[in-house]
């Protein structure tokens, strides 16, 4: 990192690296909250363009990237950091004390980060035995198999299916609850294999436990429930013209976002049944539809293959209702 950083960054891809600053704009002297650190691949790139008085502020859930911020940054003070969720960013006094309060940008990317895939011990991934943990902090909340060992056939088909999208979600709780009487869900391997003997892959090219897994991460981690937060959050602290950038991985993701952003950029449709007049202001400037990664970086990095960046700017005003 360049202007008093701490030198290199561990190999990694960060995902759309170049619309992502692109979007963000950043200025030289502006202030910019990383939600997701992850190994700090955007970190990186936002602390090249600033100028010694600009300010990063970085957030992670997961202890381990943040000891990778500390390690990267300690030397660098442009640099805040904070563990927690990006849902609770508004709370971080580093946010709103100070000169110049207020935030330029936001960045949020959301889901699991390579390096939580890419350890079994985290227990992300289907792909590698490890203990069916699942969670992005490990020091707070239940484990997956914590969840899996006293949640009731019903709580976990409605979260296979809510937020893994699973059409097999009924059948595979069942599964779960008869199994887990005679041995206990503990690893990744064995949860995995109860659902590709229950769902036979065939031509298909996704293994038969990736939405499972998906669903049940997002339950543990509350991910969705943090995203709608963040959003309102992020909002709320950026200054008139700061930009708002975040890089979802599904469906269930992008959809909150562009409705959040759309919500506040354009005015609702019509009702005639409405008897009032509403006036709409637009808090929110939509810089752009949704992006995907081009072809050289999926080349170089498979995983950017299902990212969708939105980027938003904020406009002076707030949403208006006015009764005619």
């Amino acid at each position: 990192m360049t202007a008093g950083g701490a030198g290199p960054v561990p190999a990694h891809l960060p995902v759309m690296f170049a619309e992502v600053m692109a979007g963000l704009a950043v200025k030289a002297d502006g202030r910019y909250l990383d939600g997701t650190f992850g190994r700090g691949g955007h970190a990186r790139g936002i602390l090249e363009r600033l100028a010694p008085d600009g300010r990063l502020l970085v957030m992670d859930k997961d202890p381990e990237a943040i000891a990778v911020a500390e390690q990267l940054c300690r030397d660098d003070a442009r640099v805040s950091l904070r563990r927690g969720s990006f849902a609770d960013l508004a709370s971080w006094p580093a946010v709103s004390a100070g000169p110049g309060a207020g935030l330029d940008g936001v960045l949020l990317d959301l889901g699991v980060s390579s390096p939580q895939l890419d350890v079994a011990e985290r227990g992300f991934s289907f792909a590698k035995d490890g203990p069916l943990d699942m969670r992005m902090d490990p020091d707070s909340g239940e484990s997956a198999a914590q969840w899996l060992a006293r949640a009731d056939e019903k709580e976990i088909a409605e979260v296979l299916w809510t937020w893994g999208e699973e059409k097999q979600s009924r059948r595979i709780a069942r599964a779960i609850v008869q199994d887990r009487i005679e041995q206990p869900f503990t690893r990744t391997a064995q949860l995995a294999g109860l659902i590709a003997r229950l769902i036979p892959r065939g031509d298909k090219k996704t293994h038969p436990a990736t939405r499972s897994f998906q669903g049940i991460r997002i339950h543990i981690n509350r991910e969705l429930l943090d995203l709608e937060a963040g959003l309102a959050s992020a909002l709320a602290c950026l200054k008139p013209g700061g930009r708002l950038a975040v890089i979802s991985f599904h469906s269930l993701e992008d959809r909150i976002v562009k409705q959040f952003m759309a919500g506040l950029a354009k005015p609702p449709p019509a009702n005639r049944r409405m008897p009032v007049e509403i006036a709409f202001t637009p808090t929110l400037r939509l810089l752009g539809g949704a992006q995907k990664a081009g072809d050289a970086e999926l080349a170089a990095n498979p995983r950017a293959r299902s990212a969708v960046l939105r980027v938003a700017e904020k406009l002076q005003g707030d949403h208006e209702a006015v009764v005619a």
